[in-house]
């Protein structure tokens, strides 16, 4: 009797576990749409969700550095019906800028899985006299503090990229934050700035037209779509390697079994050609990996950022 009492209670449970998903899942994306994050997680839950056999429905919820995404996720319930497609890079820099953020991102968030990596670009005006990092940087010795970097705000991945370049190249740079790429690019193509070290896609179409020019790229591998371009590393300056980045989190207490197949399932999709092409033209190499490799990921821009602010004297809100 007891046997067939235990057998009883398995059957429900193992066949609930089969059963995931069994309603549409939700993604949501801490960035408004349009932007490189946003198209990453639309082309990725596309192509996901004929695999798991439910809609994935995108749910963008911009605002805060990152934060109200990152908190509605924290909250969620671990029953593997929310996602969330983010950066890590920029999340490491969050936990490390934002004190009074309602989360931990490592305590409330679980990895899945990595998607990949986009490229992060030096680029001056066409006017610019520098026709190299080693350009670039004599001239900003020649004038310490008079160059200028610009950045999409202060305290965030592509400010404290710049701060990195600033402390590998030994020189003195003056910082000029702006709202946003769309207010770069004015004052960079009638070089009112100097530089800029930022997201490719944005600069594509300037770069083909000749209005600005990419001296490296802050990847540890040359771009496909700037193959002319060198590394930073193959520029003299091994130690500036930063990338944007996308990867699949979700809250922390799903279950294993869930967190498994997303894993599969998402590294499977990352294999198709058609997203792969898409990708390439936005100049995102793919880069699958496991959740222990996207932790050990986090952990390891967590202590680079930590040093950048450190030796940059950028302080944590308290």
């Amino acid at each position: 009797m007891s046997r067939l009492i235990a057998a009883l209670l398995f059957v429900p449970t193992a066949a609930l576990a089969q059963a995931w998903p069994a309603k549409p899942l939700r993604v949501v994306v801490p960035f408004p749409p349009g932007g490189g994050v946003d198209i990453v997680a639309r082309a990725v839950s596309e192509k996901l969700a004929p695999r798991l056999g439910q809609p994935l429905v995108i749910e963008n919820k911009p605002g805060a550095g990152m934060q109200i995404a990152t908190d509605a996720v924290a909250k969620s319930a671990p029953d593997g019906y929310t996602l969330y497609i983010g950066p890590v890079g920029s999340q490491a820099i969050v936990q490390l800028m934002h004190g009074k953020r309602n989360f931990d991102f490592r305590r409330d968030l679980a990895p899945v899985a990595r998607i990949g990596h986009g490229t992060i670009a030096l680029i001056v005006p066409a006017a610019s006299r520098a026709q190299s990092v080693k350009d670039l940087v004599a001239m900003a010795k020649a004038s310490p503090g008079k160059f200028t970097f610009a950045s999409s705000g202060t305290g965030a991945l592509i400010h404290l990229t710049g701060e990195l370049f600033k402390q590998q190249a030994g020189i003195d740079m003056t910082h000029i934050p702006y709202k946003g790429t769309t207010q770069i690019l004015p004052d960079l193509l009638d070089s009112r700035i100097d530089m800029a070290l930022d997201s490719l896609p944005a600069y594509l179409v300037h770069l083909k037209a000749g209005r600005v020019r990419a001296l490296a790229v802050a990847s540890p591998e040359r771009s496909a779509l700037l193959p002319d371009v060198p590394t930073m590393a193959e520029a003299g300056l091994p130690g500036v390697l930063s990338q944007t980045d996308y990867a699949l989190y979700v809250p922390m207490g799903t279950a294993k079994e869930s967190i498994a197949r997303l894993n599969r399932e998402v590294n499977a999709v990352l294999r198709d050609e058609e997203l792969r092409a898409k990708f390439a033209a936005q100049g995102i190499r793919i880069e699958p990996g496991t959740p222990a490799e996207l932790d050990a990921e986090f952990l390891e821009e967590l202590a680079k950022w930590q040093r950048v602010m450190g030796e940059a004297n950028i302080k944590p809100e308290s």
